[in-house]
C-alpha cells in the first residue's frame, strides 16, 4: 500500500511562478515592435528600382497633375524614343503605338509600372531578336534605367528674305520711317506723337546749339 501511494504522488511543478507583469509595460513593447515592423517596411517600399523611377520620370514630364503612377501614350513615346528603344528597325514609332494599345485596357489611357514592363517585354522581343527572352529584356531594361526625359532646346527663328525685308527699318516708309532713327532704333512717344518744338530754331534745322561754340572759336 505505501508502495501505492508513493507511486500516485505527482511530482510538484519546478518552474518558479511568473511574478505579474506591469501593463503598461507590455503595451509600450507591443507598440514599439509594431513601430519598428512598420518602419521598415516603409524603408523597404520606399526603394525603387532605377527603372521604376525613370517610369516615374517620364510619368509626370510635361504634366504637372500628374502623380507618376500611371503613363500616358504620348510620354510612353518619348521614352522609347529618349532612351533608343526605337531603332527605325527592328522597333518604329508604329510598333511602340501598337504595344501600348494592347497592354493597356480598351476604356484606360494610361498604363500602370506593371503594364509598363509588360510593354518592354514585348518590344525586347522585336529589339534584341538574337538575344533569349532573358537577355532581351534585361538589354532593354539597360536602355532605360537612369534616364530622363530630354528637353528639347528652344526653337531658334529661321531667316529668310521675306523677314528680313520686312524687319529693315532702313527700307521703311512714310510714318513708319518716323519711327525710328537712323540706327534702326525706335523713338518711342517721339516717333509716334507731333511734339512741339520749342527751341526757337525753325522746323528742320540742322544745326541747332552750335551759336554759342561758334562765337567761343571766334573769341
Amino acid at each position: 500500500m505505501a508502495d501505492n501511494k508513493a507511486k500516485s504522488i505527482k511530482p510538484g511543478n519546478k518552474t518558479p511562478p511568473r511574478s505579474p507583469s506591469d501593463p503598461t509595460k507590455d503595451r509600450a513593447a507591443k507598440r514599439l515592435s509594431c513601430d519598428s515592423n512598420s518602419s521598415h517596411e516603409g524603408a523597404m517600399a520606399g526603394e525603387i528600382s532605377a527603372l521604376e523611377e525613370t517610369f516615374r520620370k517620364f510619368a509626370i514630364h510635361g504634366d504637372t497633375r500628374a502623380t507618376g503612377k500611371e503613363m500616358h501614350g504620348k510620354n510612353w513615346s518619348k521614352l522609347c524614343k529618349d532612351c533608343q528603344v526605337i531603332d527605325g528597325k527592328n522597333v518604329t514609332i508604329t510598333d511602340v503605338d501598337i504595344v501600348f494599345s494592347k497592354i493597356k485596357g480598351k476604356s484606360s489611357r494610361t498604363i500602370s509600372f506593371e503594364q509598363f514592363k509588360e510593354a518592354l517585354q514585348e518590344l525586347s522581343k522585336k529589339r534584341f531578336k538574337e538575344k533569349s527572352d532573358e537577355e532581351a529584356i534585361q538589354e532593354i531594361y539597360k536602355l532605360i534605367e537612369g534616364k530622363a526625359p530630354i528637353i528639347s532646346g528652344v526653337t531658334k527663328a529661321v531667316s529668310s528674305p521675306t523677314v528680313s525685308r520686312l524687319t529693315d527699318t532702313s527700307k521703311f516708309t512714310g510714318s513708319h520711317k518716323e519711327r525710328f532713327d537712323p540706327s534702326g532704333k525706335g523713338k518711342g512717344k517721339a516717333g509716334r506723337e507731333d511734339l512741339v518744338d520749342s527751341s526757337g530754331y525753325v522746323s528742320g534745322y540742322k544745326h541747332a546749339g552750335t551759336y554759342d561754340h561758334k562765337v567761343q572759336g571766334g573769341k
